[in-house]
């Protein structure tokens, strides 16, 4: 939808995870869009160049996030959400699904529960 306007839709995909959940980890990107993890990394690194994104470590985790000193971080983030009414609900479902509860309490991570 907006491929045109930010160069590939790598980007677009990038910027609407970002907008939806607010930050994000290369890895964890590409496993929900199914894209190779150098693909959204050199699109995360462009945007950190840019100025559009920060990142900071997390233990050995680099989280994403929108540069809140970004000159038009509002206009963007108004634009997104505008583009972002008209995805399809399959798309949005599939992609920008927020979590609506908590995780139980106990319960492990996802990588302890499958380690062999």
């Amino acid at each position: 939808m907006l491929e045109g306007l930010f160069g590939n839709v790598t980007v677009e995909k990038i910027f609407f995870f970002l907008n939806a959940y607010g930050e994000g980890y290369p890895f964890g990107m590409a496993r929900v869009f199914g894209e190779p993890v150098n693909r959204i990394q050199q699109q995360l690194k462009r945007l950190e160049n840019s100025g559009i994104v920060v990142s900071r470590l997390v233990g050995k985790v680099r989280l994403y996030t929108f540069n809140p000193r970004y000159p038009f971080l509002k206009e963007l983030k108004s634009l997104l959400s505008k583009a972002y009414e008209f995805i399809p609900k399959k798309e949005k479902d599939k992609y920008y699904r927020m979590r609506t509860r908590p995780r139980r309490a106990g319960k492990p991570l996802w990588w302890q529960r499958h380690k062999k």
